[in-house]
């Protein structure tokens, strides 16, 4: 079996997920095709959805301006899995409280950017995750906060009182950078086992 999955690379660290997505497939003895999502055409043929972190503004101004946006809406709706991180997390909820960015709404939650601080704020903490055995090593960089989650939103982690890991239907995110680390497991949750409990 060959999982094909899409990383929108209009911006952000593309590689690091396309190199987690790839370890978490290993483990599950499934080969994964990345495939850089830049222009609209493409997210219809993926099997899952990767949304990395960057700049949330450019990222949701390019997503609408190439038309990749109504496609992952389409994919969500569909009930295929996404994994959205840091920005990735903000371009996916449902209010950015910034009218500068085009949120897709496909997470019934409303973020903070930035709200952990500025570059010179990031840090990395140990993460108790709902689903995973032992903590995870959690890397915030400028992390959004989310402030407020809708009924239909389950909280998966928590950081001083404030959740940073969500799910909601196939879209799990979180206000980390799991693919900064040698650990596939945030991925593996997102992609594999949400696969196989809902089989």
């Amino acid at each position: 079996m060959t999982l094909r999955a899409g990383v929108v690379a209009v911006q952000g660290d593309v590689s690091e997920h396309a190199a987690a997505i790839r370890r978490a497939a290993e483990a599950h003895e499934t080969d994964a095709e990345v495939v850089e999502i830049r222009d609209s055409g493409l997210v219809p043929d993926c099997d899952v959805l990767l949304m990395p972190g960057g700049e949330s503004t450019t990222i949701s101004r390019l997503l609408a301006q190439e038309g990749i946006d109504d496609e992952i809406r389409d994919h969500v709706a569909a009930g295929k899995p996404v994994l959205a991180t840091c920005a990735g997390l903000i371009v996916a909820s449902t209010d950015a409280k910034d009218d500068r960015v085009a949120t897709l709404g496909v997470l019934d939650v409303s973020v903070d950017r930035n709200a952990f601080g500025r570059q010179v704020d990031s840090f990395e903490a140990p993460l108790d995750v709902t689903g995973l055995d032992e903590p995870f090593p959690a890397v915030f960089i400028r992390a959004p906060v989310i402030d407020e989650v809708g009924e239909d939103v389950e909280v998966l982690a928590e950081w001083e009182g404030r959740p940073v890991a969500v799910k909601q239907g196939p879209v799990i995110a979180t206000s980390f950078h799991p693919e900064l680390t040698a650990d596939s497991r945030i991925h593996d949750l997102a992609f594999f086992r949400q696969a196989a409990a809902e089989s």
